[in-house]
């Protein structure tokens, strides 16, 4: 049966829908997961107060459907030569809908939105216990709940619908979902669901004592699924045939997967807009004393295994500040060579906390810092150190982590758009004294989505053949120690934190 399979699949593909925090791609992958097409198209950010990050989610979809339909063109292929659909998003960011219409009440509220922040700080640590028990998560402006009660208590009419059952909520994944299904289901994985803190982890089901204490009806919420099955069938003119969306896990956790971090312990750093730390832990949740996340890995079949994070709000996106906002790079490809223009960073360190800091810290109130400014300071070493804060900030979290866990981080697997940075990687090495390994296809993201949908529907016949497709493409050993550079970060972080925030010690 499965060499039937397997001859039936041959001439097919896996659609991958990465819709990220700036852009939506589509790639198509073949049996052996090679990338065969890839289309992608950046969409407005909208920034209407400061700490306030919003989408416009006919943004998000219409950008999608314009990626789906220029990957598939350029392969000349359509709906009968794709064998299913994976979807992989940016995690947290919420949109609240009319069931009946489709539309939106207000534009998307983004993992990166800090409104809600002086809500969490009033949670009492009581309940806050009770949060981290039941979801692995801390009460913070990150995550959905909070953003779903604020859209719930500031959008005119919207309390009143959702207690009618006349609205729906969704993360990035079921907003596209709906759209290619044409408002026919309404679903989401527990990968996903871990990340609204409204999810219990250990009883894989909404949560009723939290949805009551954030005032958000269940009638708005979708259903929860595992992160490999088929949840239904595209019934948008974009395809000519029907194609099994079959596949949906969180950017992060997606990555994890694509990395074939499948055993405990392993472990990968993805460097796109944030920077996320993943370790798989296995089938029983660790529960972190450091200040890191517990959260749903992903669930196949029965088996559901859980992961510990540590997520950075400003990773490579400081790299499009520095392009954008101080204007001393044109591109952002351009960072690396202005960095390797000086030997070192001159004595300045750059906390990039410009939309708070993320794990260990835990402060929303952080504003960035950049520290030790001279004369002779000059772009270059604002450069390096902005490459180098992105090291020291996935340093933190490795030292949490290998606390938590009782271990020893033995490899990286690193993938995102800065891991194809060498310098940035070789300091990433030196700072946390272990091999640092980028694959082949660093769009594991993607990757991850693609192999959850393809053994969905037996494209794939399991783990063992996936493992034979990741390759690594260069290892970066620890060359230098870096203790004076600890250091000086540890009190550039120091001098960063606001000493407002609950969760920072």
């Amino acid at each position: 049966m499965q060499t039937i399979l397997y001859f039936c699949f041959m001439e097919k593909y896996i659609l991958a829908l990465d819709q990220g925090t700036s852009s939506s791609r589509a790639i198509v992958f073949d049996h052996e997961g090679n990338i065969r097409s890839v289309a992608q198209k950046e969409f407005p950010q909208h920034f209407p107060r400061p700490g306030w990050v919003e989408h416009d989610p006919k943004d998000i979809w219409s950008s999608e459907a314009s990626v789906i339909a220029e990957a598939i063109t350029k392969m000349d292929i359509n709906g009968k030569d794709i064998a299913a659909i994976g979807i992989t998003n940016q995690r947290e960011t919420t949109i609240v809908w009319d069931a009946a219409t489709g539309e939106p009440v207000c534009n998307a509220i983004v993992w990166q939105d800090r409104r809600t922040s002086d809500y969490c700080e009033s949670i009492s640590s009581e309940m806050a216990a009770k949060i981290r028990e039941k979801t692995g998560l801390i009460p913070d402006p990150y995550f959905s709940a909070t953003k779903i009660r604020w859209i719930l208590r500031n959008v005119p009419g919207a309390a009143e619908k959702a207690k009618r059952g006349e609205l729906r909520f969704g993360t990035v994944d079921s907003w596209l979902v709906w759209n290619l299904t044409r408002g026919s289901v309404h679903v989401t994985d527990v990968s996903n669901a871990s990340r609204t803190m409204i999810f219990n982890i250990h009883t894989l089901q909404w949560d009723p004592e939290l949805l009551e204490f954030f005032g958000i009806p269940e009638s708005m919420l979708p259903r929860v699924a595992a992160s490999s099955e088929v949840y239904g069938h595209t019934k948008t003119t974009i395809f000519a045939h029907e194609v099994p969306i079959a596949g949906i896990a969180g950017d992060q956790q997606a990555a994890l997967f694509g990395q074939m971090c499948t055993e405990p312990g392993d472990i990968k750093n993805t460097y796109g807009t944030g920077c996320f730390l993943l370790m798989n832990t296995g089938e029983k949740p660790i529960m972190s004393e450091n200040n890191l996340l517990t959260t749903i890995a992903w669930k196949i079949g029965n088996k559901t295994e859980y992961a510990l994070e540590g997520s950075i709000f400003v990773g490579g996106s400081v790299v499009q500040w520095l392009r954008d906002g101080l204007g001393i790079i044109k591109s952002s490809s351009e960072v690396e060579a202005l960095a390797l223009s000086v030997p070192d960073n001159g004595g300045v360190y750059f906390v990039p906390a410009l939309t708070g800091l993320g794990a260990p810290y835990w402060d929303p109130y952080a504003k960035g810092t950049v520290c030790g400014i001279t004369r002779g300071t000059t772009a270059a070493h604002i450069a390096r150190a902005a490459l180098e804060g992105i090291a020291f900030q996935t340093m933190d979290i490795a030292l949490a982590m290998e606390k938590d866990a009782g271990v020893h981080l033995g490899t990286l697997k690193v993938d995102g758009g800065a891991s194809r940075n060498n310098l940035l990687m070789q300091f990433q090495a030196d700072v946390l004294g272990t091999r640092v390994v980028r694959p082949q296809i660093t769009e594991t993201t993607a990757e991850g989505a693609a192999y959850l949908a393809g053994l969905a529907v037996g494209y794939w016949s399991g783990l063992d053949e996936i493992r034979r497709y990741w390759k690594a493409d260069a290892e970066f050993n620890p060359q230098a120690s870096r203790e004076a550079e600890k250091a000086g970060w540890a009190d550039a972080v120091g001098r960063t934190l606001s000493g407002k925030s609950k969760t920072t010690k």
